[in-house]
């Protein structure tokens, strides 16, 4: 195993995680997920040994993080925390560029593969028309692209990112998550990023850390999601305490998609209804009616017209 954590707790003046035990392997993707305040950050600067475990041991390669020094724990792994210094007066080459330092002297010239080298990478982020602009005046989602620019060409072996996706719309976010599982699996990177929404796990990680009442659950991503019924629950989200749901036959999406309708807008019982996804039309159905909605829209209205 690359990376290891036997019998560890970890966090500050309380243990926020106990016994915990996972490895991973050079070429997995792993999201590491859980609520705020549980200790995915501090996991995060436990594995940099950032802070120092309370207890146990984490390894890289079978060697004790704590023995090594800053520099070998930089050649082994490049971060990219959510919030990060902006470098003043730093284009996004610059910045980028920042990823090679650790292979050189303070003051240094990139070799003509790394500037190509950068290039790509600026190019694979779609990043190349901000390429000379300012940090300052970029965008967060263009900023964070940026500084995951910057732990890409450390090449170090392991990368890890907290919230890399939190800034970024839908495309520029698919862009990171596509260029990380293509590092992964091409140059047979270690992945290991944070992100509060699962659902990024069943198309992009190979596994998960789920960090629950002072727990590390670790696995393949399929078993921890069937392990875990909050994790895949269409009423994760529930804000509707008096609503009790209908009897939905759909796939997965649009059955998410029409529960979570229902209970934003009835605060009733309807599981005298059956909701039915056929050919692009909803059925809907109980004892005494049939009707049938082509869209959202429809049914809101019908069932107003109902209840």
């Amino acid at each position: 195993m690359h990376l290891q954590i036997n019998q560890a707790n970890i966090g500050y003046n309380k243990t926020l995680i106990l016994n915990a035990n996972a490895n991973l392997n050079l070429g997995d993707v792993c999201l590491l997920i859980g609520n705020n305040g549980v200790g995915k950050t501090t996991l995060i600067k436990s594995i940099l040994h950032q802070i120092p475990l309370l207890n146990g041991e984490i390894s890289i390669k079978n060697k004790n993080i704590k023995n090594l020094s800053v520099k070998e724990i930089a050649e082994n792994i490049a971060v990219v925390f959510s919030k990060s210094i902006i470098p003043q007066n730093y284009t996004v080459e610059d910045l980028i560029s920042l990823g090679k330092y650790i292979y050189y002297p303070f003051y240094f010239e990139l070799k003509d593969e790394d500037r190509d080298e950068v290039s790509n990478i600026i190019e694979e982020l779609d990043l190349l028309q901000y390429k000379n602009t300012l940090l300052k005046n970029l965008s967060d989602g263009n900023l964070q692209k940026a500084f995951i620019g910057r732990a890409l060409t450390q090449n170090s072996p392991i990368i890890v990112l907290d919230e890399p996706t939190t800034h970024l719309d839908e495309k520029n976010k698919l862009i990171i998550l596509k260029t990380l599982r293509k590092l992964a699996k091409e140059q047979n990177k270690l992945i290991l990023f944070s992100s509060h929404d699962w659902r990024l796990a069943k198309e992009f990680a190979d596994k998960i850390w789920y960090v629950k009442d002072n727990h590390l659950y670790s696995g393949i991503v399929e078993d921890i999601l069937l392990h875990h019924d909050e994790l895949t629950s269409i009423s994760l989200f529930q804000i509707n305490d008096n609503f009790v749901a209908p009897k939905i036959i759909a796939p997965d999406f649009y059955k998410e998609m029409l529960y979570s309708l229902l209970q934003k807008n009835f605060q009733k019982d309807l599981s005298s209804l059956n909701f039915e996804f056929q050919d692009n039309f909803w059925l809907i159905s109980n004892d005494s009616i049939r009707h049938q909605c082509e869209s959202f829209e429809e049914i809101v209205n019908l069932l107003k017209t109902i209840y």
